[in-house]
């Protein structure tokens, strides 16, 4: 089954271990801090490597295209961000409606 990993291990995180892992599975290189690689493991499996070796605040985001269904992606490490590092750059018209009131 074919994996995308996206990965953030902060300052003081384990990369060599990550990276020994990510070299033993054959990973490609698929931007800053995003792998993909081929195995025969399930998510779990996966997971369950990866939790051995990664310290508590590492965060891995897991994507997977099982053979039949639509594409699965999952946090297997730590969780989503309350507000994302992009929050707040949109720009927001105001209702000018509202502001007259």
């Amino acid at each position: 089954m074919r994996y995308w990993l996206s990965y953030d291990l902060g300052l003081r995180g384990h990369y060599n271990e990550l990276y020994e892992w990510l070299d033993n599975v054959n990973a490609k290189e698929c931007g800053e801090s995003v792998a993909t690689f081929l195995s025969d493991m399930s998510p779990q499996e996966i997971e369950d490597e990866l939790e051995e070796i990664l310290n508590t605040g590492a965060r891995i985001y897991l994507v997977w295209k099982p053979e039949i269904g639509s594409i699965k992606g999952k946090f297997i490490l730590g969780k989503r961000k309350k507000k994302p590092p992009w929050f707040g750059y949109a720009e927001v018209e105001e209702d000018v409606e509202d502001l007259m009131e």
